[in-house]
């Protein structure tokens, strides 16, 4: 049987994944707030008037400041953003949950679309980093 902390270590293996921990909620959990925020239309009309203003309100890190003001939602995932909180900011700006997705892979929108619907990513290269490995000896 297999503790807790090494099925994170298996899940953190995984190209591109962040593990949403406790910790990861903890230092999260501002900016995490500040877009919950955004929920009471009279919240968005003020961080639409005033992002930076808005933002001052939050004891936000540089790094977070910074990241949500460039919409970069993998950054803000890496400083504890989830991303069930961060669509509230593309919500404010008035993109799809798609739109502000496809940015987190760097394709555009309709090719993201296309990929999804087509089935999705290939599991190639998006494994493990061990099972990738493993693949590669076993060719």
């Amino acid at each position: 049987m297999t503790n807790l902390s090494e099925n994170l270590l298996a899940l953190a293996d995984i190209p591109g994944t962040t593990i949403f921990t406790g910790a990861q909620a903890r230092k999260g959990f501002q900016l995490n707030h500040c877009c919950m925020s955004l929920m009471k239309p009279e919240n968005r009309d003020r961080f639409r008037a005033d992002e930076r203003a808005y933002l001052e309100e939050w004891n936000l890190t540089p790094a977070q400041r910074d990241a949500l003001l460039a919409r970069d939602y993998n950054g803000m995932i890496a400083l504890g953003g989830n991303i069930y909180f961060l669509v509230k900011i593309a919500n404010t700006d008035g993109i799809s949950v798609m739109q502000a997705v496809s940015t987190m892979t760097g394709l555009a929108v309709d090719d993201y679309a296309a990929m999804m619907t087509g089935g999705g990513r290939s599991p190639e290269g998006q494994r493990s980093l061990r099972a990738n490995a493993d693949a590669r000896g076993a060719a």
